[in-house]
């Protein structure tokens, strides 16, 4: 097997160390990820300036790009054979409910499966990194399960794990987003030199986190694993739509 691994928190992130050493029991593993932490890149590419693949010592490939880029160079023009599966992860900290727009780590396993790949993204919930491990073995435990229970060509798994040893894991749950209020207000300093600087305030409580929840799941002691679609389409609404819009002249 070939598997393609990238993230969003960078080349030289702890969670890719880790999970680059677990896959390689089981796989071929090729490592192009970007050259610095690229949270909340979501989808993003590079598109007006020149992407640079740098090799470093331990053979894994930087980027000056994000993790959509990283993903798109290494099946296109890095690696002499297609990828099997595309990794991404093991991400620091949670890809809950609405992160998952925004989110780097989900957004390089979509670039994948908008290749025609396989592709899941893993995160390690908690900003302490204290057990990547666990992540780590849930990762391969749905790996070899994918090999005979392929996903469908519209979706990709998101796999969001507790900050627990591997011990304490209850298991995993099949698990529907959860939802968070909005986002805390932006909050204004000044820099050094009286000008303004803003930032972004902190995540939004969570607003749908009950049973069936992926929120639910890692709160309890499970691993949260959700089959997202790639297709945005909101297909409850074409019928009503068509309907009103023949009132449009």
């Amino acid at each position: 097997m070939r598997i393609l691994l990238s993230n969003d928190d960078g080349v030289h992130a702890k969670g890719i160390a880790v999970l680059y050493q677990a896959l390689k029991q089981i796989a071929q593993v090729t490592v192009v990820a970007p050259d610095r932490n690229c949270s909340g890149a979501s989808n993003s590419l590079t598109l007006l300036n020149p992407l640079r693949a740098t090799v470093l010592e331990n053979g894994f490939i930087s980027v000056n790009g994000t993790p959509t880029d990283c993903v798109h160079l290494g099946v296109s023009q890095l690696m002499d054979e297609l990828p099997d599966l595309v990794v991404a992860g093991i991400n620091n900290g949670a890809n809950l409910g609405d992160d998952t727009l925004y989110s780097g780590t989900v957004a390089a396993a979509t670039e994948g499966r908008h290749l025609g790949l396989p592709a899941i993204a893993v995160s390690l919930c908690s900003k302490e990194e204290a057990h990547y491990e666990t992540a780590a073995q849930m990762t391969l435990d749905i790996i070899k399960q994918l090999q005979n229970h392929p996903l469908p060509r519209d979706q990709i798994i998101n796999i969001n794990v507790p900050d627990i040893p591997l011990t304490e894991l209850k298991g995993a749950k099949v698990c529907r987003l959860g939802a968070r209020h909005k986002a805390e207000t932006m909050t204004k300093q000044q820099d050094p030199w009286g000008r303004d600087v803003f930032w972004y305030g902190s995540l939004g409580s969570e607003s749908d986190a009950g049973e069936g929840t992926d929120f639910h799941a890692v709160n309890n002691g499970y691993a949260a694993i959700t089959p997202l679609k790639v297709d945005m389409t909101a297909h409850d609404s074409l019928d009503a739509m068509a309907n009103w819009l023949k009132e449009v002249k």
